[in-house]
């Protein structure tokens, strides 16, 4: 289910050079699992802008994007105490089983942000997690140090080679060969993909897509699975690997 509300800006920072963290107050209670997305109004533009929850809690959502066009760039400079519209409670999110006892989190770029409150959730289910970051150099990278306060394993890799292992995550799994039974992943496509051509363990992968609506009615972001088309922003983002289609 989801609500249209209405959000105050508490903080909106700097990372990197290209992403933000955005932390906002207002009514979280229709945001029901890691993992899920919020659909953003912003003041002249038609299309509301997607961006997954980092993270949140009764009373705050924190939002982490990347500066990629006029709309994210026109969120940059927003300030404390502007407002924004928000659709709350889209997508579906990670599904923690009973059956995961060592869980791996892999997250390229700004797939990063939505596996942080994950990483929450599972350790306090008791579980060890670990956590494999992948961005193409070093200015790039964010969140590592978060995942470590929290308890997590970290490995970051840089295509560059500029800090931790050289190449992609699937080379950090490669090289580290970290004991997991059960992976979740959220990233761009060619990572998904990589991820479901190496790794023989099921998992769950949440999938990056331009969206029209984001409460499935357009259609525009369709996936094909082997139970028929699925929308990303509604039976989506987070498909299970066995049901996707390449």
């Amino acid at each position: 289910m989801y609500k249209l509300n209405d959000y105050e800006i508490l903080r909106n920072e700097p990372l990197t050079d290209a992403v933000w963290r955005m932390v906002l107050a207002g009514d979280t209670q229709y945001i029901t699992a890691s993992g899920q997305f919020v659909d953003i109004a912003l003041e002249g533009r038609f299309l509301r802008r997607p961006i997954s929850v980092c993270d949140y809690d009764a009373a705050t959502l924190t939002l982490v994007y990347k500066v990629v066009g006029d709309g994210t760039e026109q969120m940059s400079r927003m300030r404390a105490g502007e407002r924004l519209e928000l659709l709350t409670g889209l997508g579906n999110g990670f599904s923690i089983g009973e059956e995961v006892r060592r869980p791996l989190l892999l997250g390229g770029g700004v797939g990063v942000p939505p596996l942080y409150n994950l990483a929450k959730r599972l350790l306090a289910g008791g579980l060890p997690v670990q956590v494999v970051l992948g961005f193409n150099t070093a200015s790039e990278v964010f969140f590592a140090d978060e995942f470590r306060a929290l308890g997590c394993d970290v490995t970051v890799a840089t295509a560059d080679g500029s800090l931790g292992v050289r190449g992609f995550v699937t080379t950090a799994i490669a090289e580290r060969q970290p004991d997991f039974d059960y992976f979740y992943a959220c990233g761009p496509l060619p990572m998904l993909r990589a991820l479901s051509e190496a790794v023989e363990q099921d998992g769950q992968l949440s999938f990056e897509e331009r969206m029209g609506c984001g409460f499935g009615a357009c259609m525009g972001c369709s996936c094909k699975t082997k139970q028929g088309s699925k929308r990303i922003c509604k039976e989506g983002p987070v498909l299970a690997k066995g049901e996707v289609i390449w």
